[in-house]
């Protein structure tokens, strides 16, 4: 049985009142969750809380799951739906990150590596490193929410164009469009960190 054929029977049987196959699917998904939320929100009790209740709206919401896509993408959908509207909310949220590639596939080129990320060991170096990754960061907390979110699930959560896709509720096209223009925002932010 595969594990997306799996999930199908553990929310069948969610769906029949069995709080054990649901604990499971929560237990399966809980870290992936928590860590995309982490690229929202930089309060770690608060990701774990908004992970909480994006189980919590799933589990209330099991009925209307209709199983057109894998159930972790459909949860994925609410996890970034939930940390959108907590940033809406709060002025306290915020997006740090760092970029390592996660994901890639043949059609997909990889963001290029800066000659300084590459440590050579050096007070000089290690200080180029850290002023790299803040423009980074910064660069990527400056990119409208569409790129940002588009970015983050295929760099740090790995989700391929479909999954993306599904999970941002818009044609593939548009997923590698908003990917494409996030990453040359992010290397023009950095064109002065790149070594000759």
């Amino acid at each position: 049985m595969s594990a997306e054929e799996n999930d199908k029977a553990l929310v069948a049987r969610a769906r029949k009142g069995d709080r054990r196959a649901f604990d499971l699917l929560v237990l399966k998904y809980q870290h992936r969750v928590q860590r995309l939320i982490a690229r929202y929100i930089r309060d770690p009790e608060l990701v774990f809380d908004l992970a909480q209740e994006t189980f919590i709206k799933a589990y209330r919401a099991l009925e209307r799951f209709r199983g057109d896509s894998a159930f972790y993408t459909w949860v994925y959908r609410i996890a970034v739906n939930t940390a959108k509207n907590q940033l809406a909310s709060d002025a306290r949220g915020g997006y740090m990150v760092s970029l390592n590639s996660g994901g890639s596939d043949e059609s997909d080129e990889p963001m290029m590596e800066p000659e300084a990320l590459r440590d050579g060991g050096t007070p000089e170096a290690i200080a180029a490193t850290e002023e790299l990754k803040t423009a980074i960061d910064r660069a990527i907390s400056d990119l409208p929410e569409d790129l940002r979110t588009a970015l983050t699930l295929r760099e740090m959560e790995g989700l391929s164009y479909d999954e993306i896709a599904a999970v941002m509720g818009c044609p593939i096209g548009t997923v590698r469009s908003r990917i494409f223009r996030a990453r040359e925002a992010i290397e023009q932010s950095i064109e002065p960190f790149k070594g000759d």
